[in-house]
């Protein structure tokens, strides 16, 4: 595997994960990972089922420092967040992650306009078009507003939930909305993540799509991190060989790295 760092990773201090920080980093030291960093979940106003998505951030800083110490002989250890973008929350976001010295901040959308796609009620009353629509749209508007990230998270993630998972997909048919992120992003100096859990998710592709990672390329994109966005230990850097040949295929010879907000370049030839 030619891919040793995994940029997004929950533990038990994300509301939909209950691993131990430890394991996690255990289980990356027995796959012989170079780093890590852990994106713990900082959701705002997440309303469904009592989940609490806000993070201890104190707490979170303390443990992982902690283990960061323990095992700096053997595996680099890094402090990031995965923030929820919604527009209305770009005050409490930038509070929130200036409040912290993150090393890395990925930007995601998990709610739209305060529907949560992971839920079949988003789905209901439309087609998988309007829903994927309605998603890129709002990507849209939180860019216009709020930019206190580094990579864009899961491009593509509301196609995870369809009951139809990526059968009614691609990338072409909505070309004029992911290109525009796309252009967008690049502008604003901020990358994108390809994270692998699509695949724990039955579908055939990462999100983004590869012909979405492509396109980023052809457009002058250069920082594109890579996540298992593991739930738990076992599911550590999964599906990293076939990211491997999606980030070949589409031109690069290196993923993106953070430290202190930095991004560093690693080839993976």
């Amino acid at each position: 595997m030619s891919i040793l760092s995994d940029f997004h990773i929950h533990t038990r201090f994300s509301g939909d994960s209950e691993e131990n920080p430890e394991n996690t980093v255990k289980r990356a030291i027995q796959l012989g990972l170079k780093s890590i960093c852990f994106t713990d979940h900082q959701d705002f106003d997440f309303i469904y089922d009592n989940i609490d998505f806000n993070l201890n951030a104190p707490e979170y800083f303390k443990c992982l420092s902690e283990l960061k110490e323990k095992y700096k002989d053997k595996i680099k250890i890094l402090i990031g967040v995965e923030t929820g973008i919604e527009p209305y929350l770009a005050d409490r976001l930038n509070s929130f992650v200036n409040a912290n010295p993150y090393d890395f901040v990925i930007g995601s959308s998990h709610l739209v306009n305060r529907q949560d796609p992971y839920y079949p009620e988003y789905f209901q009353g439309r087609t998988d078009k309007e829903a994927f629509e309605e998603y890129f749209k709002s990507i849209l508007e939180n860019l216009k507003i709020y930019d206190n990230f580094d990579v864009y998270g899961h491009l593509d993630y509301v196609v995870r939930y369809s009951e139809n998972k990526d059968k009614n997909y691609s990338y072409k048919e909505f070309a004029d909305y992911i290109d525009e992120i796309l252009k967008q992003l690049i502008a604003k100096g901020k990358g994108i993540e390809i994270n692998s859990a699509a695949y724990r998710y039955g579908l055939n592709n990462p999100n983004p799509v590869p012909e979405a990672v492509k396109r980023y390329k052809e457009l002058g994109g250069e920082i594109i991190t890579v996540g298992s966005d593991a739930h738990k230990a076992d599911d550590l850097a999964s599906g990293f060989d076939r990211i491997y040949k999606v980030l070949v295929n589409s031109g690069f010879k290196y993923y993106t790295v953070f430290e202190n907000r930095k991004p560093e370049f690693v080839p993976i030839n």
